[in-house]
């Protein structure tokens, strides 16, 4: 689904095994619903906090939740402020040269643009995406002018205020802020499919970790109760898994 990363400066490996440590901290960015979000209670909360508490719990790992800004997410991985990354992090050839991936647990999100009308020309237009997603990349190649906003609520607040004509974003993401406009957004044209599906991000030197949190994955789609859970959060959803 989402999202591609900024650059690489000052990756620097971390050292040991992340299965080593007494707690997993599971990295996400607390600001995309219904993946991640923060709640009234201000804890982390979404598919991904249900999801992660349930591969930890197969996996006999003790974890905790952290939260951190998204075009940073990736650096404060490697450099070791927590040790994966579950927030809606689509599975890109780019990101896995930084970083290593579990295999999907949701698959290629179909993004979608949105604006105040149907009639919006996209490829001619100014169209808004969050900062470092696969999005921004995929509307630079498009020929529209490209605005970015670090943030997805920045994002779909320039559309209502003006300041852009369209966002571009994953479709889970926004459909349901449609939804609730009462009329005022609209999806325009059709679905994009972009990225190969969302998977953990780990450090590269942690291959345990991932073969843990793989096999955990795995029998949850065995199990059927991975397609359970995306049908919960994402409108009764049919994943194929």
């Amino acid at each position: 689904m989402k999202k591609l990363i900024l650059g690489t400066t000052a990756l620097a490996l971390s050292a040991g095994m992340a299965l080593a440590q007494d707690v997993i901290r599971m990295g996400t960015e607390g600001a995309y619903p219904p993946y991640n979000f923060i709640n009234d209670n201000g804890e982390v909360d979404g598919f991904e906090r249900e999801l992660g508490d349930e591969l930890c719990k197969r996996a006999e790992l003790t974890c905790t939740w952290v939260t951190n800004e998204w075009d940073s997410i990736i650096p404060n991985l490697v450099s070791g402020n927590y040790d994966t990354i579950i927030a809606g992090m689509s599975i890109t050839d780019e990101r896995d040269e930084v970083i290593d991936f579990t295999q999907n647990y949701f698959p290629p999100d179909p993004s979608v643009y949105v604006g105040l009308s149907e009639g919006i020309d996209v490829e001619n237009a100014v169209v808004v995406a969050q900062t470092g997603t696969i999005q921004a990349s995929h509307v630079a190649s498009t020929g529209a002018t490209l605005l970015e906003f670090p943030t997805p609520d920045e994002t779909v607040a320039a559309v209502r205020n003006g300041e852009a004509d369209a966002v571009l974003a994953d479709k889970g993401f926004l459909e349901p802020i449609v939804k609730e406009s009462g009329g005022e957004l609209v999806i325009i044209g059709d679905d994009v499919m972009l990225g190969d599906g969302i998977g953990m991000g780990l450090r590269e030197s942690d291959a345990e970790l991932k073969a843990t949190f793989d096999a955990a994955i795995q029998s949850m789609k065995d199990d059927g109760s991975l397609a359970i859970l995306i049908a919960k959060w994402f409108d009764g959803m049919d994943s194929g898994f």
